[in-house]
């Protein structure tokens, strides 16, 4: 296997104060040149992680070859010097955003898809999701013999594949994956062979399209239309999906239980042009809008969204209410990883080298500012003094989801819970902190109601993982509790 050169992160200058993206992953197989359909369908979910990415392919004469790189896809994979190194008609790929690694200290060796050199043949995995007993896997595995390279949980699945007696790589993968606990979305990619996991619960996202004979996996529906892919189906929860050279076969290997997808990536993770669950994302969050319009209404002149994942929420707000839409804040989308590393006193403008305010339609006028979710609510003062700054009479916020209250475990980077507003203020105490006329979030009834549910949620049996707003954690984070972590009360 060759892993071409790497070049140096040069880190992203500004404090994130909302949720962090989790990762992305794609595979294809009988594509000729398959990477480079694999880095169009990275590119495509770059909005998943944007602090690294990698491809593994496999060619008949030069067997695996692998690339990865700091930054974005579009930064690199790009570049035909470099995708004439992954030459081969199966390849896979993974864009990273650190969740159980070592977080602001990542090396290359933490970044994705992995590759194991097994007695039957090379295995490279790319995985989606966060494993809530890596701890103890990995001082197990460690102290029966594996040597890790990296400080990512997934490491675990590669040991665990290595130390399996079974003779093929599927059973090997479904003899490590019983053991892991957590959230889990999972591509493998063997000489012949492309395989597809999602945990029982179903709490990470996972499809298969076709693109003329070959087959692609991919985290969303987005990064198959990149490719000119027609979209087959999801992965279901437990499922494992195996495409080679007999077709597709189709398996259940786990215990059955509820799924219990991540109903964030409805309400931010997820592109909005994507489908997820069978449900549009973009109506799911417009539905978000009418929702809080309804619970939340406020007598004020202009719905502005806090771009751009409070736009489609602002569009039904303001469809619900009759309150005037407008694009008062807006975003530079050239803003990255490659600007120029500023000096202290630019670095100190934080949200105002991403955001400005559109001042000739904000002055004089009382505003609603529809944002995704309150963190730790640091953003949101500073858009606040942004809008007042641009003559506002009143800001206002309506939040589509409900309350950030717990931390996530499954593969998205949340502060720890004493970082979180809505853990240590209640919701007038937060108002009051970010000096707003009025903050609104939308019930979690509400959120249910706009995913689909008619009823709401159903408290014994919910239909989707809401921790961060309920604390109730489908899968228990066994590593979390061996640090001290509190559960919420039954």
């Amino acid at each position: 296997m060759r892993l071409s050169d790497t070049e140096p992160f040069l880190p992203h200058p500004f404090d994130h104060n909302k949720r962090k993206e989790e990762c992305g992953i794609y595979g294809v197989i009988g594509v000729k040149d398959a990477a480079n359909f694999v880095a169009l369908g990275l590119h495509a979910l770059q909005h998943r992680g944007q602090e690294a990415g990698g491809i593994v392919a496999y060619d008949h004469e030069t067997g695996f070859n692998s690339a990865r790189r700091f930054g974005y896809v579009r930064d690199h994979f790009t570049k035909k010097s470099l995708m004439e190194t992954l030459p081969g008609d199966n390849a896979l790929g993974h864009v990273r955003y650190s969740t159980a690694g070592a977080k602001g200290n990542t090396a290359i060796r933490d970044v994705q898809p992995f590759f194991g050199e097994f007695s039957l043949g090379g295995c490279a995995i790319a995985h989606n999701g966060n494993l809530t007993n890596a701890d103890s896997l990995r001082k197990e595995l460690i102290n029966r013999g594996s040597i890790f390279q990296s400080s990512s949980d997934s490491e675990c699945i590669i040991h665990l594949m290595a130390r399996s007696i079974h003779k093929n790589h599927t059973n090997r993968i479904k003899d490590a994956l019983s053991r892991v606990e957590g959230a889990f979305a999972v591509i493998a990619m063997t000489r012949t062979k492309l395989i597809g996991v999602r945990d029982p619960r179903g709490v990470r996202p996972l499809v298969l399209g076709q693109i003329g004979d070959g087959y692609v996996l991919s985290s969303e529906t987005c990064a198959l239309d990149i490719i000119g892919a027609q979209l087959v189906r999801e992965i279901e929860p437990g499922e494992m999906i195996v495409i080679g050279p007999e077709g597709i076969e189709s398996s259940f290997p786990f215990e059955r239980v509820s799924p219990r997808p991540c109903i964030f990536e409805k309400v931010y993770f997820s592109r909005p042009d994507s489908i997820l669950g069978g449900q549009s994302v973009y109506e799911t969050r417009r539905q978000i809008g009418i929702e809080l319009a309804k619970e939340s209404p406020a007598d004020v002149d202009l719905i502005c969204p806090v771009p751009d994942s409070g736009t489609p929420a602002a569009i039904g707000f303001s469809h619900e209410s009759g309150i005037p839409y407008g694009m008062g804040i807006i975003r530079n989308s050239y803003m990255g990883r490659t600007f120029i590393e500023p000096s202290e006193q630019i670095r100190n403008m934080g949200v105002r080298l991403k955001l400005n305010v559109n001042r000739a339609l904000i002055e004089g006028k009382r505003v609603i500012l529809v944002d995704d979710s309150v963190v730790r609510g640091t953003t949101s003062l500073k858009i606040k003094e942004m809008i007042l700054d641009a003559g506002a009479k009143e800001v206002h916020f309506r939040i589509a989801s409900p309350p950030t209250m717990w931390p996530c475990f499954y593969g998205v980077d949340t502060p720890d819970r004493e970082q979180l507003l809505a853990a240590t203020m209640t919701e007038e105490q937060m108002r009051e902190h970010m000096g707003v006329a009025s903050l609104k979030f939308i019930s979690i009834n509400g959120l249910y109601r706009a995913c689909g549910v008619k009823s709401g949620r159903n408290a014994t049996s919910p239909e989707y993982c809401d921790a961060c707003f309920s604390g109730e954690y489908p899968v228990e984070p066994r590593d979390q509790i061996a640090k001290g972590f509190e559960m919420a009360a039954e």
